[in-house]
């Protein structure tokens, strides 16, 4: 193991990325020092990256700042005591794992409760890299899990790149759709056809969905969703205003609309448009939109009269960590999960990364730390 590793340090709005070297920590009692395989681009840290997104904490630019945390990786050294994982299997130095980049206290309303993961102190560990343990997201040669944080063992027939995006993409549409209660017979519409959104059409067929709807501007990742399993496509270009696209979604269900909505394409303007295609008593899954201060005008009788709900989901239980290697494991061949990453980069070629894939030219950036 190397005395110090390499952090790509986000440094500001559309600015280059930094490589710089930190001492490699040893992990403390119960925790695990683990050596990235893969991180990805997600749509999160674009937003981050264009500003869209408020991560300073009071800092003003130039930025020291650790972002990523679509990962996987494997154990490089284990605290004593650490024996298994969090389903129980045993942990060995050397093992591929998947692991929680977030850590619910544990202790506050909201955790005591189970009323939501999303903690407000889940993420008091993710320190600028400068601060000891240096490592604490995606894009660094090593991460440091604290406990806590639940990890899993990826399956020997899971690779790193259908791995990599289990703890974020996979794991949160799961998170979603449970919360939801979206299952058998239910008609849903899909708003993005993004990492999340392609994900979430496998996941909603394996819940015995029967209409999957997915809208999406760009017609490549339209027809990657047909190719996963969507039924039913909608075209931005072809359906150019909000009331066409209600209208079409109505037409495809029946009359009726759909049972749930999940929106994961974080853009604030298709929120009204979302809840006009909720059938009576459906549920609004709102995902995508994490930017702050994005406004919209919502009629709050369309929910009132329509008996419909609206649920702000953020990060996921461990459970559905557990249950998107499950998938992978066992359903890589219905669904071709392999293609959802198009590109691999090396760490020092990050700036390239985000700048593919913020022109649309790659569906999903992988950086590989270790690669030259």
């Amino acid at each position: 193991m190397s005395e110090t590793g390499q952090v790509a340090v986000f440094t500001g709005v559309r600015r280059s990325f930094e490589l710089r070297e930190f001492p490699v920590p040893a992990p403390a009692a119960g925790a695990i020092l683990v050596k990235v395989r893969m991180a990805n681009v997600c749509g999160s840290d674009l937003h981050i990256w264009r500003g869209d997104y408020d991560v300073s904490r009071g800092q003003s630019e130039p930025f020291c700042l650790s972002i990523g945390h679509e990962m996987a990786g494997e154990i490089a050294q284990l605290s004593e005591g650490v024996t298994h994982d969090t389903a129980g299997e045993p942990l060995s130095v050397g093992d591929r794992i998947v692991y929680q980049y977030f850590c619910p206290c544990g202790t506050c309303r909201s955790c005591l409760r189970r009323s939501t993961p999303r903690c407000p102190d889940a993420l008091r560990f993710r320190y600028p890299p400068d601060q000891y343990p240096h490592f604490n997201a995606a894009y660094g040669q090593y991460y440091y899990l604290n406990p806590g944080q639940a990890v899993f063992k990826i399956p020997p027939n899971v690779p790193d790149d259908l791995a990599g995006p289990a703890n974020c993409a996979l794991a949160q549409v799961i998170e979603a759709f449970r919360r939801g209660g979206v299952g058998l017979g239910d008609q849903v519409v899909i708003q993005g056809a993004g990492g999340l959104g392609i994900n979430a059409i496998a996941v909603a067929r394996e819940l015995g969905v029967s209409q999957i709807i997915v809208i999406d501007g760009i017609e490549s990742r339209l027809e990657f969703a047909r190719e996963f399993g969507a039924d039913e496509t909608i075209l931005l270009a072809e359906f150019p205003d909000p009331q066409s696209r209600v209208e079409r979604v109505k037409q495809l269900t029946g009359g009726c609309g759909a049972d749930a909505v999940l929106e994961v394409s974080g853009l604030a303007t298709v929120v009204p448009e979302g809840l006009e295609m909720l059938c009576p008593g459906g549920t609004y899954l709102e995902v995508g939109n994490i930017n702050q201060g994005k406004r919209v005008e919502v009629d709050p009788s369309v929910l009132v009269h329509g008996g419909k709900s609206i649920l702000g989901i953020m990060w996921y239980e461990p459970v559905c960590l557990q249950l998107a290697l499950e998938l992978l494991s066992t359903k890589s061949d219905v669904y071709p999960f392999s293609r959802i990453l198009s590109h691999h980069y090396p760490l020092c070629d990050i700036d390239q990364a985000f700048l593919d894939q913020d022109s649309g030219t790659v569906q999903r950036a992988a950086l590989l730390p270790w690669a030259e």
